[in-house]
Protein backbone atom coordinates (compact mmCIF):
# COMPACT_ATOMS: atom_id res chain seq x y z
CA UNK A 1 0.00 0.00 0.00
CA UNK A 2 1.14 3.56 -0.64
CA UNK A 3 2.61 5.59 2.18
CA UNK A 4 0.62 8.86 2.50
CA UNK A 5 3.18 10.53 4.75
CA UNK A 6 5.92 12.95 3.79
CA UNK A 7 8.44 12.33 6.51
CA UNK A 8 11.54 10.21 5.77
CA UNK A 9 10.68 6.51 5.95
CA UNK A 10 12.20 3.11 5.26
CA UNK A 11 12.01 1.73 1.77
CA UNK A 12 8.41 1.42 0.58
CA UNK A 13 7.64 -1.43 -1.86
CA UNK A 14 5.04 0.71 -3.65
CA UNK A 15 6.39 2.33 -6.77
CA UNK A 16 3.26 3.07 -8.74
CA UNK A 17 1.40 6.36 -9.10
CA UNK A 18 1.84 9.60 -10.95
CA UNK A 19 4.49 12.20 -10.39
CA UNK A 20 4.16 15.58 -8.73
CA UNK A 21 6.32 18.59 -9.42
CA UNK A 22 8.00 20.40 -6.55
CA UNK A 23 9.46 23.86 -6.56
CA UNK A 24 9.50 27.29 -5.03
CA UNK A 25 6.32 29.35 -4.70
CA UNK A 26 4.95 32.25 -2.70
CA UNK A 27 4.82 31.60 1.05
CA UNK A 28 6.78 28.35 1.13
CA UNK A 29 10.14 27.88 -0.58
CA UNK A 30 10.76 24.22 -0.90
CA UNK A 31 12.01 21.95 0.19
CA UNK A 32 11.99 24.19 3.26
CA UNK A 33 14.26 21.96 5.38
CA UNK A 34 16.01 18.61 5.51
CA UNK A 35 13.36 17.01 7.69
CA UNK A 36 10.50 18.30 5.55
CA UNK A 37 11.95 16.88 2.34
CA UNK A 38 9.94 14.07 0.76
CA UNK A 39 12.34 11.15 0.35
CA UNK A 40 10.40 8.04 -0.57
CA UNK A 41 8.88 8.63 -4.03
CA UNK A 42 10.16 12.18 -3.85
CA UNK A 43 8.63 13.04 -7.23
CA UNK A 44 5.28 13.13 -5.44
CA UNK A 45 6.48 15.88 -3.13
CA UNK A 46 5.11 19.39 -3.42
CA UNK A 47 6.27 22.38 -1.45
CA UNK A 48 4.31 25.32 -2.84
CA UNK A 49 2.01 27.24 -0.53
CA UNK A 50 -1.04 26.84 -2.78
CA UNK A 51 -0.91 23.02 -2.60
CA UNK A 52 -0.17 22.90 1.12
CA UNK A 53 -2.93 25.38 1.96
CA UNK A 54 -5.48 23.64 -0.29
CA UNK A 55 -4.92 20.29 1.44
CA UNK A 56 -5.14 21.88 4.88
CA UNK A 57 -8.33 23.69 3.90
CA UNK A 58 -9.93 20.48 2.64
CA UNK A 59 -9.36 18.53 5.85
CA UNK A 60 -11.24 18.54 9.13
CA UNK A 61 -8.88 16.79 11.55
CA UNK A 62 -5.14 16.98 11.96
CA UNK A 63 -2.88 14.77 14.06
CA UNK A 64 -0.42 16.55 16.32
CA UNK A 65 2.69 14.66 17.40
CA UNK A 66 4.60 15.94 20.43
CA UNK A 67 7.03 14.65 23.03
CA UNK A 68 5.76 14.52 26.62
CA UNK A 69 7.15 13.44 29.98
CA UNK A 70 5.41 10.10 29.43
CA UNK A 71 6.69 9.57 25.92
CA UNK A 72 5.56 10.71 22.47
CA UNK A 73 1.84 11.18 21.84
CA UNK A 74 -0.21 11.84 18.70
CA UNK A 75 -3.50 13.66 19.23
CA UNK A 76 -6.29 14.08 16.67
CA UNK A 77 -7.81 17.55 16.83
CA UNK A 78 -9.62 20.19 14.80
CA UNK A 79 -7.70 23.13 13.40
CA UNK A 80 -8.08 26.39 11.54
CA UNK A 81 -5.94 28.33 9.10
CA UNK A 82 -5.52 32.02 8.38
CA UNK A 83 -2.92 32.94 5.78
CA UNK A 84 0.38 31.27 6.76
CA UNK A 85 -0.65 30.31 10.31
CA UNK A 86 -2.27 27.09 11.54
CA UNK A 87 -4.24 27.45 14.77
CA UNK A 88 -4.70 24.71 17.37
CA UNK A 89 -6.90 25.01 20.43
CA UNK A 90 -8.29 23.19 23.42
CA UNK A 91 -8.50 23.17 27.19
CA UNK A 92 -5.64 24.90 29.04
CA UNK A 93 -5.37 21.67 31.05
CA UNK A 94 -4.63 19.53 27.99
CA UNK A 95 -1.19 17.96 28.41
CA UNK A 96 -0.20 18.16 24.74
CA UNK A 97 -1.21 21.83 24.51
CA UNK A 98 0.78 22.66 27.62
CA UNK A 99 3.82 20.96 26.11
CA UNK A 100 3.45 22.83 22.83
CA UNK A 101 2.96 26.07 24.75
CA UNK A 102 6.33 25.50 26.45
CA UNK A 103 8.02 25.35 23.07
CA UNK A 104 8.23 21.60 22.46
CA UNK A 105 8.59 20.97 18.71
CA UNK A 106 5.45 19.58 17.10
CA UNK A 107 4.67 17.69 13.93
CA UNK A 108 1.20 18.16 12.42
CA UNK A 109 -0.18 15.91 9.69
CA UNK A 110 -3.33 16.00 7.57
CA UNK A 111 -4.26 13.19 5.16
CA UNK A 112 -7.11 13.01 2.64
CA UNK A 113 -7.90 9.71 0.93
CA UNK A 114 -9.29 10.23 -2.58
CA UNK A 115 -9.52 6.72 -3.95
CA UNK A 116 -8.74 3.01 -3.68
CA UNK A 117 -6.21 1.92 -6.27
CA UNK A 118 -7.02 -1.64 -7.29
CA UNK A 119 -4.17 -3.51 -8.96
CA UNK A 120 -3.69 -6.94 -10.51
CA UNK A 121 -1.47 -8.05 -7.64
CA UNK A 122 -1.60 -7.54 -3.90
CA UNK A 123 1.80 -5.85 -4.08
CA UNK A 124 0.65 -2.91 -6.19
CA UNK A 125 -2.66 -2.07 -4.48
CA UNK A 126 -2.49 1.49 -3.20
CA UNK A 127 -4.40 4.62 -2.27
CA UNK A 128 -4.79 7.96 -3.99
CA UNK A 129 -4.20 10.61 -1.37
CA UNK A 130 -3.18 14.16 -0.53
CA UNK A 131 -1.18 14.75 2.63
CA UNK A 132 0.69 17.48 4.47
CA UNK A 133 3.36 17.24 7.14
CA UNK A 134 4.13 20.45 9.04
CA UNK A 135 6.99 20.93 11.50
CA UNK A 136 7.59 23.78 13.90
CA UNK A 137 7.19 25.35 17.31
CA UNK A 138 3.85 26.83 18.29
CA UNK A 139 3.34 29.97 20.34
CA UNK A 140 0.43 30.90 22.57
CA UNK A 141 -2.00 33.48 21.22
CA UNK A 142 -2.48 35.97 24.04
CA UNK A 143 -3.92 39.02 22.27
CA UNK A 144 -7.71 38.88 22.81
CA UNK A 145 -8.53 40.15 19.31
CA UNK A 146 -6.24 37.65 17.59
CA UNK A 147 -7.55 34.90 19.84
CA UNK A 148 -11.12 35.72 18.85
CA UNK A 149 -10.15 35.71 15.17
CA UNK A 150 -8.44 32.37 15.63
CA UNK A 151 -11.55 30.81 17.19
CA UNK A 152 -13.60 32.22 14.31
CA UNK A 153 -11.13 30.52 11.96
CA UNK A 154 -11.92 27.13 13.51
CA UNK A 155 -15.63 27.56 12.81
CA UNK A 156 -15.15 29.07 9.35
CA UNK A 157 -12.73 26.28 8.43
CA UNK A 158 -15.60 23.80 8.67
CA UNK A 159 -18.49 26.12 7.70
CA UNK A 160 -17.20 29.14 5.77
CA UNK A 161 -19.01 32.28 6.89
CA UNK A 162 -20.54 30.70 9.99
CA UNK A 163 -18.76 33.00 12.46
CA UNK A 164 -20.70 35.94 11.00
CA UNK A 165 -24.05 34.22 11.63
CA UNK A 166 -23.67 33.56 15.37
CA UNK A 167 -22.63 35.44 18.49
CA UNK A 168 -18.88 35.88 19.06
CA UNK A 169 -16.98 34.21 21.87
CA UNK A 170 -17.38 35.79 25.29
CA UNK A 171 -14.48 36.92 27.44
CA UNK A 172 -15.07 33.91 29.67
CA UNK A 173 -14.97 31.52 26.71
CA UNK A 174 -11.77 33.12 25.43
CA UNK A 175 -10.16 32.84 28.87
CA UNK A 176 -11.11 29.16 29.06
CA UNK A 177 -9.48 28.26 25.75
CA UNK A 178 -5.79 27.87 24.98
CA UNK A 179 -4.99 28.84 21.40
CA UNK A 180 -1.65 28.12 19.73
CA UNK A 181 -0.32 29.54 16.47
CA UNK A 182 1.97 27.40 14.30
CA UNK A 183 3.66 29.07 11.31
CA UNK A 184 3.20 27.19 8.04
CA UNK A 185 6.80 27.72 6.95
CA UNK A 186 8.28 24.22 7.23
CA UNK A 187 5.81 22.02 5.41
CA UNK A 188 5.64 19.54 2.58
CA UNK A 189 2.79 17.89 0.73
CA UNK A 190 2.70 14.48 -0.91
CA UNK A 191 0.13 13.58 -3.55
CA UNK A 192 -0.76 10.41 -5.42
CA UNK A 193 -3.27 10.32 -8.27
CA UNK A 194 -4.04 7.98 -11.15
CA UNK A 195 -4.49 4.27 -11.59
CA UNK A 196 -2.38 1.27 -10.70
CA UNK A 197 0.99 0.66 -12.30
CA UNK A 198 1.14 -3.10 -12.63
CA UNK A 199 4.01 -5.31 -13.70
CA UNK A 200 4.01 -5.77 -17.50
CA UNK A 201 3.56 -9.52 -17.15
CA UNK A 202 0.43 -8.97 -15.03
CA UNK A 203 -1.45 -7.03 -17.71
CA UNK A 204 -2.63 -10.28 -19.29
CA UNK A 205 -4.16 -11.58 -16.05
CA UNK A 206 -7.95 -11.94 -15.78
CA UNK A 207 -8.07 -9.55 -12.81
CA UNK A 208 -9.94 -6.24 -12.75
CA UNK A 209 -7.82 -3.14 -12.17
CA UNK A 210 -8.69 0.52 -11.72
CA UNK A 211 -9.66 3.13 -9.14
CA UNK A 212 -12.59 3.39 -6.76
CA UNK A 213 -13.05 7.15 -6.17
CA UNK A 214 -13.89 8.25 -2.62
CA UNK A 215 -15.60 11.46 -1.56
CA UNK A 216 -17.70 13.11 1.13
CA UNK A 217 -21.47 12.60 0.98
CA UNK A 218 -23.47 15.56 2.30
CA UNK A 219 -26.83 14.83 3.89
CA UNK A 220 -29.76 17.17 4.47
CA UNK A 221 -29.34 19.49 7.51
CA UNK A 222 -31.15 18.20 10.61
CA UNK A 223 -32.48 20.96 12.90
CA UNK A 224 -31.82 20.85 16.62
CA UNK A 225 -34.71 19.52 18.70
CA UNK A 226 -34.91 22.85 20.58
CA UNK A 227 -34.71 25.11 17.50
CA UNK A 228 -37.44 27.75 17.46
CA UNK A 229 -39.99 27.55 14.68
CA UNK A 230 -39.33 29.90 11.77
CA UNK A 231 -35.52 29.91 11.85
CA UNK A 232 -34.30 29.04 8.37
CA UNK A 233 -31.19 27.07 7.47
CA UNK A 234 -28.41 29.70 7.10
CA UNK A 235 -26.30 30.13 3.96
CA UNK A 236 -23.21 28.64 5.61
CA UNK A 237 -25.09 25.38 6.13
CA UNK A 238 -27.44 25.34 3.13
CA UNK A 239 -24.63 25.96 0.67
CA UNK A 240 -22.04 23.70 2.28
CA UNK A 241 -19.96 21.56 -0.05
CA UNK A 242 -16.63 19.75 0.20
Amino acid sequence: MADPTTAPAPSDPTSDGDAAVSGAADGIAGPPSERATVRRLGERGRYDAATVHAILDAGFVCHVGIRTDHGPVVIPTAYGRRDDVLYLHGSPAARWLRGAKRGEPVCVTVTLVDGLVVARSTFHHSLNYRSVVLFGEATEVRDPDEKARALDAFVDHVLPGRSGEVRPSTAKELAGTLVLALPIDEASAKVRTGGPVDEPDDLALDAWAGVVPLGTAVGAPEPSADLRVGIEVPPSVAGWTR
